[in-house]
């Protein structure tokens, strides 16, 4: 793995301590990509995004949509349970509730008290029942019981917004969309990409600094990235191969040894959050999630 090249790992400061050279070192990098970011033309900031997502695209070639899903169905109703949970524990799931009602008949039709039972382990259970046996009724009555492929369509279903349309849509159909979720906001907002806080902002923000094209596959890096590295409380700073472009760097702990012991899933050694993952992913070293309630 890539490590920054400015890392000041066994240098000596004056003094002869390695921390006050360190942390000089940290401050001297982060103010100078700060102080670039903050005159960088339109033009600039392009490059810089589309160069990170090059990036992003040579450490994650595997990137995918971490839901365990077969169809669009299964992936409407994942991306619905994934709200306020893991990935790992909606696919964890999701395999009792699939072989209980495998189409939107079966579940339109369901025992609420069954259904809530299956989904307990995702939290607000009650909720999410609601909103997936309403999807699957709606799709029923007013789809044929196919998932429709279309934006404008997928926001009418019960629990469905904007960030779930465009999972469906990019990966059930092959439509480029952004899928903006916690992770994209954060890492887009520390790259500077946009100051934006609310979501269809950013959407729109980031993707004019993009071609239609490269929409969804943006959002599996920047995704995987988030999860894998750049973590919320404790982001990788010295582990991380995009640290010479991040105007954030320095946020995370720095040191490359220290940083690696920080790095979570296959870049870690860790499982990742699909029971059954793509096979690219699992050539790349990466190990399939437990089922639930396996040691």
């Amino acid at each position: 793995m890539v490590v920054p090249r400015d890392s000041a790992v066994g240098e000596q400061g004056p003094d002869g301590g390695k921390k006050a050279a360190k942390v000089t070192k940290v401050s001297a990098r982060k103010t100078a990509v700060t102080a670039g970011v903050k005159t960088e033309s339109h033009t600039a900031l392009v490059r810089r995004a589309r160069r990170i997502n090059r990036e992003l695209a040579e450490i994650y070639p595997y990137a995918h949509p971490e839901l365990d899903f077969e169809n669009p169905f299964q992936l409407v109703v994942a991306t619905v349970l994934s709200a306020q949970t893991t990935d790992l524990r909606v696919n964890q799931t999701t395999p009792a509730l699939f072989a209980k009602y495998p189409t939107p008949e079966d579940l339109a039709a369901a025992d609420p008290e069954q259904v809530e039972e299956i989904l307990r382990p995702t939290g607000f259970f009650r909720a999410k029942t609601k909103s997936v046996i309403g999807l699957s009724k709606a799709l029923v009555a007013d789809f044929g019981g196919e998932v429709p492929g279309r934006l404008e369509d997928l926001v009418k279903l019960p629990g469905v917004g904007r960030k779930t349309a465009f999972v469906v849509l990019g990966n059930a159909f092959g439509r480029p969309g952004i899928t903006v979720d916690t992770h994209f906001q954060r890492l887009v907002r520390r790259w500077k990409w946009t100051e934006a806080t609310e979501p269809d902002k950013i959407e729109a923000a980031v993707g004019a600094l993009f071609p239609k094209s490269d929409w969804t596959m943006l959002s599996h890096h920047v995704i995987f990235h988030g999860r894998r590295i750049c973590h919320a409380r404790k982001p990788a700073c010295g582990a991380c191969p995009i640290a010479p472009l991040c105007p954030a760097y320095g946020e995370g702990e720095t040191d490359p040894e220290k940083a690696k012991k920080l790095l979570k899933y296959e870049k870690g050694g860790y499982p990742g959050q699909r029971l059954n993952p793509p096979q690219a992913y699992l050539d790349a070293g990466g190990k399939p999630a437990p089922p639930l309630g396996s040691a």
